[in-house]
C-alpha cells in the first residue's frame, strides 16, 4: 500500500487551506453561536469542485478518488468541524447514494446539480425510535398506482431544512425485514414533504440538523433508487464509504486541535520557560501525535481498499471508530494544555472539543463500529 501524498492531494490541501482562511475562519464562531448554516460557503465550495469530489466528470464532478476526498474533508475540518461535517454528508450520503445506485436518468438529473452545489443534499435513515435499529423504522411508503404515499418522520437529518433534495429510506415491507425498505429521491417543495424541529446542539452547530416530516407525500415511482426492497442494503453500502468520511472528519478535528496545542505550548511561558519544555506537556503532545498518525494510516488503508473496489466494511469501521475516539482524546488534551484559556471561546480548542464528540455518534456510534468489527473478525 502506497500512501504518499499525490499531486492532486497537495493541490486540494493548499486550495482548501486558502479557502478556509478566507471564507471560513473569520466567521466560523459567529455561525457557531447563531447556529447559522452558511449556504453561501457551500455554493463556493461547489465552484471549487469540492461538492462532487467523487462524482465522475461526465456529471459535473471532479472525478477524484477517496485519497483526494479524505484530504478535502481533513483540511476543512482542521479549521471548522461543522463545515467539514456538512461537506462529508453532502458528498458521501446523498450524492454518493445516487451515484452508486441511481439510474442514468437520475444521475443526469441530480448529480449534475449536487456536484456543483446548485442543490444541497440531505440523506434520511434515522428515526426517533430507530437509530442503529433502522430495520424497525416506522416511516412507511404505500404503493398507489404509479406513486408511493409516504407517511412518518426522520430525525437528526443534516441539511433537513436547507437541502434541495433528499435521499430517504422508508419501509415498503414488513417491519424488521432487511428487504422491506426502499430508497427514494425527494425534492424540496414536494407536497407533504416538510422539515421540522431544528436541533440545538452541543457542537457542529453550523451544520444544520432537523427533522424531515412526511404527510401523505406522493412520490412517483421514477424517484425510486434501484428496486423496491433494496433500500437497506444500499444504505449499508453507502455507510461503508460514510465511515471513511467521518473518520476523516475526526482526523481533521484532531489535527486542528493538535496544531493549536503545539503552537500554544511554545508561546505560553510558566516558571521562566515555554510549557512545551515540561515533560507533562511534551508527553501529551507525543501521545496526540502518535494517535493522529495511527488514525491516518487506518483511514488511508480503508480509502485505498475503497478505491480498488474491495470490500472494506471492517477496515472502514476500524478507521471510523479509532479516528473518532482520537478526535475526542486529542481535543480534550488540547483544552488541558491551554488550561483556563482552553475553556474560553477566545481560543479554538473549545470548539474542537465540542465538535469532536459527534464523530463518535454520527453514522454509527463507536459501539456499533465495534459490533461491525467483531462480526467481521469472528465470521
Amino acid at each position: 500500500m502506497e500512501f504518499t501524498e499525490n499531486e492532486n492531494q497537495k493541490m486540494i490541501a493548499q486550495m482548501v487551506r486558502d479557502f478556509a482562511d478566507k471564507e471560513i475562519r473569520p466567521k466560523m464562531m459567529e455561525w457557531d453561536e447563531s447556529q447559522e448554516f452558511p449556504v453561501q460557503v457551500f455554493k463556493k465550495l461547489g465552484e471549487l469542485g469540492l461538492m462532487g469530489v467523487l462524482v465522475p466528470t461526465e456529471y459535473g464532478g471532479s472525478g477524484f478518488g477517496y485519497f483526494e476526498y479524505v484530504t478535502a474533508i481533513v483540511e476543512v475540518a482542521r479549521v471548522c468541524g461543522s463545515i467539514g461535517l456538512s461537506l462529508a454528508a453532502h458528498n458521501s450520503l446523498c450524492t454518493g447514494h445516487i451515484m452508486y445506485f441511481g439510474n442514468e436518468e437520475q444521475k443526469q438529473k441530480y448529480l449534475t446539480k449536487l456536484a456543483t452545489a446548485e442543490f444541497i443534499g440531505a440523506w434520511g435513515l434515522t428515526e426517533t425510535n430507530t437509530g442503529s435499529d433502522s430495520a424497525r423504522m416506522l416511516t412507511v411508503a404505500e404503493k398507489d398506482g404509479d406513486y408511493y404515499v409516504i407517511n412518518g418522520a426522520k430525525n437528526f437529518i443534516t441539511h433537513g431544512k436547507s437541502g434541495d433534495v433528499a435521499v430517504v429510506i422508508v419501509r415498503t415491507g414488513a417491519k424488521g425485514d432487511s428487504r422491506g425498505m426502499s430508497a427514494f429521491i425527494i425534492e424540496k417543495g414536494t407536497p407533504g414533504f416538510t422539515s421540522g424541529k431544528k436541533e440545538n446542539k452541543l457542537g457542529m452547530r453550523a451544520s444544520e440538523t432537523t427533522e424531515l416530516i412526511f404527510q401523505d407525500c406522493r412520490v412517483h415511482k421514477s424517484q425510486l433508487l434501484g428496486q423496491e426492497g433494496e433500500g437497506f442494503i444500499q444504505a449499508m453500502k453507502v455507510l461503508d464509504g460514510g465511515r471513511i468520511s467521518i473518520a476523516a472528519l475526526g482526523l481533521g478535528i484532531a489535527k486542528g486541535a493538535y496544531d493549536a496545542a503545539v503552537k500554544y505550548s511554545k508561546e505560553r511561558h510558566q516558571f521562566g520557560q515555554p510549557i512545551s519544555n515540561f515533560q507533562a506537556i511534551s508527553f501529551k503532545l507525543a501521545d496526540m501525535a502518535t494517535q493522529i498518525e495511527a488514525a491516518e494510516l487506518l483511514i488511508y488503508q480503508a480509502a485505498d481498499m475503497k478505491n480498488r473496489g474491495e470490500r472494506m466494511t471492517k477496515e472502514g469501521a476500524m478507521a471510523k471508530y479509532y479516528s473518532s475516539e482520537v478526535a475526542v482524546r486529542v481535543s480534550t488534551e488540547a483544552v488541558q494544555i491551554f488550561g483556563g484559556y482552553g475553556y474560553t471561546k477566545d481560543f479554538p480548542v473549545e470548539k474542537f472539543y465540542r465538535d469532536s464528540k459527534l464523530c463518535t455518534i454520527g453514522e454509527g456510534t463507536s459501539e456499533v463500529q465495534k459490533m461491525v468489527i467483531g462480526k467481521s473478525i469472528l465470521a
